[in-house]
């Protein structure tokens, strides 16, 4: 017999097939038990298509009437690109739904009212944390529509190190991990560096491999002084892929080859807290930071980082090594911040451990 617990897992677990597929849309999976039986799933596959209630009503068919529907978000209201979920769910004859999160979407909420005036039992909060989590940057854009969520991924040797004594880091990490890395940024709308890593390491910052991003990701370069070679993959590419640079400081964007290449957009901000403002009113609302030890240490300190991805690798750089990140100030033990970690696992040799921060942890 399968739990209505068990359901929700299997419906998060669904969801994450929409991965840099759905965006804007949130990732969402629908499990219908009927007696303890999943008789249909589903899950939101690609932005504009069939959402997730839908699908899995239609494979359980007659099954649908009396079942429980358990999905990880509140069915939507309203008429979009699809027709709204309640009507298919009231129309199933569904007796009992069971949501993890509300839908924070003020266009798309308010779905378990009208299933509730409708007769349907609405159960909301069933692996609520693990259902936020995954949708944490949907979630962010209404919770904190000021700036961007923003992860950072660093991909360090045991020491903490991102490049040995050279500035070489190519590849601190294994080819599981860098695949693994390739597959995360498909689910962002921008992917940043400092201008030390387009200088020390010419990234291309795209999607490759067996990923396919529905949206490229536009590359964010941020520079304090504006020297980012005009040679550089992602200058002579920005007329193929959305390239930004971000000057931050007070004296307004520097003057350089880059900045004036074909394609290159130019944003100026006094503050990084302000640059992200500036990315964000522009549309960037989910950006992935990989380095480097300068970026991540301000975003940091900035208190900017809402979800860290560390690849650790089984080697050592000593420490005439790049350190990860620069320019943290330190706190005592007692006062230090705690991150919670969400996820462990092997990419190889490499160990990927995920934290969020606590203050960023959504309700």
């Amino acid at each position: 017999m399968v739990t209505e617990r068990a359901a929700m897992l299997r419906a998060i677990d669904l969801a994450w097939r929409g991965w840099g597929q759905v965006h804007p849309n949130p990732m969402v999976g629908a499990v219908v038990l009927a007696d303890g039986v999943i008789v249909g799933e589903g899950y939101h596959a690609v932005f504009g298509e069939r959402h997730a209630e839908r699908t899995a009503l239609e494979l359980a068919g007659p099954d649908a009437r009396g079942s429980t529907l358990v999905v990880t978000l509140e069915p939507c209201s309203h008429e979009g690109k699809q027709p709204p979920c309640v009507d298919a769910v009231i129309e199933a004859g569904v007796r009992r739904v069971v949501m993890a999160l509300q839908d924070p979407n003020p266009e798309a909420g308010d779905g378990a009212l009208r299933l509730a005036q409708a007769g349907v039992e609405v159960d909301s909060g069933l692996l609520a944390p693990e259902a936020s989590r995954q949708n944490a940057g949907f979630l962010h854009r209404f919770r904190k529509p000021e700036r961007p969520w923003i992860a950072l991924k660093l991909a360090t040797s045991i020491d903490h190190r991102i490049a040995d004594r050279t500035g070489n880091a190519r590849w601190v990490s294994g080819p599981e991990a860098r695949e693994y890395v390739h597959g995360l940024r498909a689910g962002f709308d921008a992917i940043a560096v400092g201008a030390g890593t387009v200088r020390a390491d010419d990234p291309q910052l795209t999607v490759r491999g067996d990923t396919v991003a529905r949206i490229a990701p536009t590359r964010v370069l941020f520079t304090r002084s504006g020297d980012i070679p005009p040679d550089a993959s992602v200058i002579v590419t920005a007329g193929e892929v959305p390239t930004w640079l971000v000057s931050v400081g007070e004296g307004g964007v520097p003057e350089s080859a880059a900045s004036r290449a074909d394609g290159v957009r130019l944003v100026q901000a006094p503050t990084l807290e302000q640059a992200m403002v500036e990315l964000r009113s522009a549309g960037i609302s989910t950006m992935l930071v990989e380095g480097g030890g300068g970026l991540a240490g301000e975003l940091l300190e900035a208190g900017l980082v809402d979800r860290f991805y560390w690849v650790q690798s089984p080697l050592w750089l000593g420490h005439d090594g790049a350190p990860a990140t620069r320019g943290l100030s330190g706190s005592p033990l007692a006062e230090a911040e705690r991150w919670t970690v969400i996820e462990r696992r092997s990419l190889g040799q490499d160990t990927l451990l995920v934290m969020d921060r606590q203050s960023c942890l959504p309700d």
